[in-house]
């Protein structure tokens, strides 16, 4: 295409998203953004924790980032660009709403899929008991004189 001088160049197609997609974004949306207030992820209320994200999630329509209902499109989609900037938005969610101890442990963690799978086996129900097994060692060790 020959454009005259003086004259603009045409602005390049952006292809909408609508706004049912799970790719959809506001412009409000930052990676930050903090669904849990005050409530941050620590050892003790992963459950509740949980219950917030998952709302906070499906209210944005991103649950399928987590769930694995949305996996990562094949090399070449045209989705996975979109995929891929969604994933990043979900995982600095997941982030910005945990400790700073826990969230150093997962700040080098791919995808929110792996990050919420992390945060299940090491916080979920299952391993309470072993927690607490755990948490009890740790407070009786003391140092024979």
């Amino acid at each position: 295409m020959v454009v005259d001088e003086g004259s603009t160049p045409p602005p390049p197609t952006r292809k909408t998203i609508d706004v049912s997609s799970p790719y959809f974004l506001t412009s409000d949306d930052h990676p930050g953004l903090n669904f849990v207030g005050e409530n941050l992820l620590h050892d003790g209320n992963y459950s509740d924790w949980k219950n917030e994200m998952m709302n906070a999630l499906f209210a944005k329509n991103k649950v399928g980032f987590i769930d694995n209902s949305l996996p990562m499109p094949e090399e070449g989609s045209a989705d996975l660009r979109n995929w891929k900037r969604c994933n990043a938005m979900v995982r600095g969610w997941l982030v910005s709403a945990m400790e700073k101890e826990i969230k150093s442990s997962v700040k080098y963690v791919a995808t929110a899929r792996d990050i919420w799978l992390d945060l299940e086996e090491r916080f979920g129900r299952e391993n309470a008991p072993r927690a607490y097994k755990l948490r009890r060692t740790i407070t009786t060790i003391h140092q024979e004189i």
